[in-house]
């Protein structure tokens, strides 16, 4: 859902690199899944930006950041359209705070409800930015 997010921030940074680190999480047991990586191995002295539209619980946003820390990325701006006070609570106690963290959200909503998702929220962005959804 982060690539509907590019192309703004690309033309605000024309000269960025653009990588890619596709995760998920399952629905059922809200455990992380990467299904993409195209990132150089070594981000030692990158600033790097993640992008996605929704913060939710914060577990998806952990992983990534982890991720990139773990390649040397000490830089890290999350960019979210919507989150949620509980995702954001996590990614206080959770992110090591040897990363320059840093979070730039446009909204934040209500609350998670049962099963994890933002309330009230825009649905899935992923659904709504490729029509899977009316």
């Amino acid at each position: 859902a982060g690539l509907g997010m590019l192309d703004g921030m690309t033309k605000l940074l024309p000269t960025a690199e653009v990588g890619f680190l596709g995760m998920r999480r399952d629905e059922s047991t809200l455990d992380i899944i990467t299904y993409a990586n195209r990132l150089p191995e070594d981000l030692t002295g990158r600033q790097c930006f993640l992008l996605d539209p929704m913060l939710a619980t914060g577990g998806t946003l952990v992983a990534a950041t982890n991720y990139l820390a773990e390649r040397g990325a000490k830089d890290i701006t999350a960019i979210n359209i919507i989150a949620a006070p509980e995702g954001l609570a996590k990614l206080e106690a959770t992110i090591d705070p040897k990363i320059d963290f840093k979070v730039v959200v446009c909204a934040v909503d209500e609350k998670l409800n049962d099963q994890a998702y933002i309330v009230p929220g825009l649905g899935d962005a992923g659904d709504r930015l490729y029509g899977l959804i009316d």
